[in-house]
């Protein structure tokens, strides 16, 4: 402290001195002499604050030398001031301190190297690496130009938290949100937004499926697929279908899928409308998987049908389509009923309900369980007037007593269904087991706050058998990592042969609505289910239906 007032009183009898001819002179033989005698020392400052004010007395030195060379006209500022609001740094009390109680010398280096830099520095990276630093499946073959390059700037890489802009750059270089990356090899099917291409990928050599969306200069892209991108970017599950890369050129929005081999509506097909009990149990678990993963994030996907299950060689299944999907907000807000596809929509729904959650797809994994142990659809209404009636046909007419008040929406009461008594569902699905059953009926409630939900029905005694091991499986695992979780062998059966003397014609195929006969004919459907469903049109032929709730036989003729 006494030489830091002697410096300053020095500086400032040289100051006053320094408006004459030898200021310069004076002035730089005066700090000499004392910073000189000081030239390895500390100026340490206690300050009210409890912090430590430090500079060096080079800094000093070179402050005081560039005082010397102003003109005489800034020779009036004071020393202290240019140190307070220049020169002094502010250090925090508990910097590292030597035996002598003084602060440690800086070293030679300011910045402390992290060991893991110093190996990244010293070692080549590895696509491994790279992978496991922009989050890439491991199966990726980066291009060699690009590994190379990587080598020579890549350890910045890994010196710092990596930015969105570093990682897009980076994915381009390596070649994703390229056409060019994918080819087309066959043309899967198309649709009134979009067109779905069989590809393959130049980063893996695995198979894509590529979906095509054309974009429109006034409307630019459908808001169906703004809205999957955006939900399924965030949703990692080994049972929802996963999002490889985004594509934009002006003319297109290409999203990279991976590829599954079949859809369910395929499955049935493909083993004759006949699964497998215990595959019909796998199927199911991992529907309520995926969509148990969905509803803890809020997410509705509301548009559950067999095509937006895909299911692959393996038999894992996965959820898609989310083009209809929402992210439950909070308040909650009122929702479009113009949603889920007729046949899996419930029947609050069906009657106007716009307040719904996480139950709405519910309904729909019911009826999809049922089509999957019986081989057809459970409530093929062409209209929502003939949905509803199938419904209540089954399950029975709704009143006060089953669903609290119904009789004050005006849409039932404008049907006037007559009052149908409840139907045993077991006399409807006579390949599941008790269990299976009472599951279906706890999916297959009016009130959708009486449905249980997909977290409580993996729980459910009918998936006993499956072991516990498949309830506390990651995300991203698979259930079929299990040991003792396999696919059962599907049997197919013998295919309905022409009778040459039998000259009765054959009912098209049931159709979804919007679907043209020519669409869904399978002339490959075995004889039993034929049969069964010729019965069905003689029971209904005999029923007597009043007007406006009529059911043609030609509706459900088919399946």
């Amino acid at each position: 402290m006494e030489r830091m007032r002697k410096i300053k009183r020095q500086l400032s009898l040289t100051l006053g001195r320094g408006v004459g001819g030898g200021g310069d002179r004076t002035l730089s033989d005066s700090i000499s002499q004392e910073v000189t005698s000081h030239s390895d020392s500390e100026v340490s400052l206690r300050s009210s604050a409890g912090l430590k004010v430090r500079g060096s007395s080079s800094s000093v030195q070179s402050l005081l030398q560039s005082y010397g060379n102003r003109k005489s006209r800034g020779l009036g500022r004071s020393l202290s001031s240019y140190l307070n609001h220049n020169r002094l740094e502010i250090v925090p009390e508990d910097v590292r301190m030597s035996s002598d109680g003084e602060s440690d010398p800086a070293s030679s280096s300011d910045d402390v190297q992290s060991p893991v830099c110093v190996r990244l520095r010293n070692k080549k990276i590895s696509t491994e690496d790279i992978n496991k630093r922009l989050s890439l499946p491991a199966d990726i073959r980066l291009p060699d130009d690009y590994l190379e390059k990587f080598n020579v700037i890549g350890p910045t890489l890994f010196e710092q938290p990596i930015s969105r802009r570093l990682r897009r750059v980076s994915l381009s270089e390596i070649g994703f949100g390229k056409l060019e990356t994918y080819v087309k090899l066959d043309k899967l099917g198309e649709g009134t937004y979009a067109t779905v291409y069989k590809g393959r990928s130049k980063l893996t050599e695995n198979l894509v499926a590529l979906k095509e969306i054309r974009l429109e200069h006034e409307e630019g892209a459908p808001c169906t697929a703004i809205r999957e991108v955006s939900l399924l970017k965030d949703l990692k599950h080994a049972n929802i279908v996963t999002l490889h890369d985004i594509i934009h050129t002006q003319k297109s929005l290409t999203l990279v899928f991976e590829y599954l081999d079949k859809d369910m509506k395929q499955y049935l097909d493909d083993c004759g409308n006949m699964i497998h009990d215990h595959n019909v149990k796998l199927f199911l678990f991992q529907l309520l998987r995926g969509l148990s993963y969905c509803h803890r994030r809020k997410v509705l996907h509301r548009d559950l049908k067999p095509q937006n299950l895909l299911i692959n060689e393996r038999g894992e299944l996965k959820l898609a389509d989310f083009g209809l999907a929402r992210a439950k907000s909070i308040p909650t807000k009122t929702y479009s009923n113009e949603v889920v596809t007729l046949w899996y929509r419930p029947p609050d729904i069906l009657l106007g309900s716009t307040d719904y959650s996480t139950h709405i797809d519910m309904w729909g994994v019911g009826c999809i369980f049922y089509e999957m142990a019986t081989g057809r659809p459970l409530f093929p209404g062409s209209t929502v007037e003939e949905e509803l009636h199938f419904i209540f046909k089954l399950l029975g007419t709704p009143t006060e007593q089953s669903w609290p008040g119904i009789s004050s929406n005006e849409e039932f009461m404008t049907y006037n269904y007559p009052q149908y008594r409840a139907e045993t569902l077991s006399n409807h699905t006579p390949r599941l087991s008790s269990e299976g059953v009472e599951l279906l009926s706890k999916f297959l409630q009016f009130e959708g706050r009486k449905r249980i939900s997909a977290e409580e029905s993996m729980k459910h005694h009918y998936f006993t058998n499956l072991g516990n091991r498949v309830m506390s499986l990651p995300d991203t695992m698979s259930i079929f990592s299990l040991p003792e979780i396999h696919l059962e062998k599907e049997t197919t059966r013998p295919t309905a042969t022409p009778d040459p003397g039998n000259t009765q014609t054959v009912e098209p195929v049931l159709k979804q609505p919007n679907q043209t006969v020519m669409d869904v004919q399978r002339p490959d459907l075995m004889i039993a289910v034929w049969n069964s469903i010729r019965q069905e049109v003689e029971f209904f032929e005999k029923e007597t239906v009043p007007a406006g709730g009529g059911v043609c036989s030609s509706d459900i003729t088919g399946r």
